[in-house]
């Protein structure tokens, strides 16, 4: 192990290596004892009879395959993936005006996004899209993507906000020495770092908007909830744990699969040469990571002079 990695912690020694061991074992143990006891009591409750043939054979007419086109394609690709792909990227456009707005030099402009930001972000989701709906007499989809829209909006804007207030002050400073203006250093230099830095909790985010379609139930959006809710009442109240569980299953897969996109693209953002790398693992130097901008921002041969 190198020296750097022994930076954070000692090596673990023969005695703490058999304590881990114990530990692992203790805990996969006692894992395995609390799903048995979950499956042992469902199985009392006549949770695991043939009600779950429902996701495989159907029932009433319907055959297992009619059943998974109803909950992947009517509710999640048709309901609550639509209002995703289309919040989104209104999301991530209107976070990076209101986050540039928050750093301009004009007061009014800098209170406004303060302001929106801090009362949108305090205002739930569902209250929202009822005022798409009852207020603005809009359809049920784009109540649902004004209200998703308008409370991430703030989020994100306020989670850019502080990845680029955890930047060093010499990022800025340096951009601005060598004749870049306010908008290209934040453009250039301090946005592409921030993302990378509050990676994590924009994906989260991400994850929280796409859980808060199901929000859209209540106001009547047929979206994966509301498939399955559908459904259950049709077949009957002993369809609900299966087709409930599978609901559950579906989210958590999407949601599996957004942290493998964000894993993915966090590799891509750190070997990208537009985003500056430390070789020791150190922040960047600032007039370093300017002059990187600088010579992109002059098309390769020609940077600031």
């Amino acid at each position: 192990m190198s020296d750097k990695q022994q930076v954070l912690y000692d090596v673990p020694g023969p005695k703490a290596v058999r304590r881990d061991r114990l530990y692992n074992v203790i805990f996969t143990v006692a894992i395995i004892g609390l799903v048995a006891w979950i499956v042992q009591a469902a199985w009392a409750r006549g949770v695991l009879d043939d009600r779950w043939q429902v996701l495989f054979q159907g029932a009433k007419g319907f055959d297992g395959w009619d059943v998974w086109k109803r909950l992947l394609w009517d509710g999640l690709v048709m309901g609550t993936l639509k209002a995703v792909v289309i919040a989104v990227p209104i999301v991530a456009v209107l976070a990076l005006v209101l986050t540039i707005a928050r750093q301009a030099p004009m007061r009014i402009v800098r209170w406004t996004a303060y302001g929106f930001t801090h009362v949108f972000r305090g205002i739930p989701v569902l209250l929202l899209m009822y005022f798409g709906v009852i207020a603005l007499d809009w359809a049920l989809l784009p109540s649902v993507v004004f209200g998703l829209v308008v409370y991430n909006t703030a989020v994100v804007a306020e989670i850019l906000r502080a990845g680029i207030a955890a930047l060093p002050k010499g990022q800025k400073e340096a951009g601005l020495s060598i004749g870049l203006s306010p908008l290209a250093t934040m453009l250039r230099i301090q946005l592409p770092q921030a993302i990378r830095i509050m990676l994590p909790a924009l994906i989260s985010q991400i994850v929280v908007l796409l859980k808060d379609t199901s929000l859209g139930f209540i106001i009547g959006y047929v979206e994966l909830l509301a498939v399955t809710k559908n459904l259950y009442n049709f077949f009957g109240s002993s369809s609900i744990a299966p087709l409930v569980l599978a609901s559950a299953v579906i989210y958590i897969s999407v949601n599996m699969l957004v942290a493998r996109l964000a894993t993915w693209l966090e590799g891509r953002m750190r070997r990208s040469p537009h985003i500056a790398q430390p070789a020791d693992g150190g922040d960047v130097a600032a007039p370093d990571l300017a002059a990187r901008a600088a010579f992109g921002a002059g098309g390769g041969g020609g940077g600031a002079r």
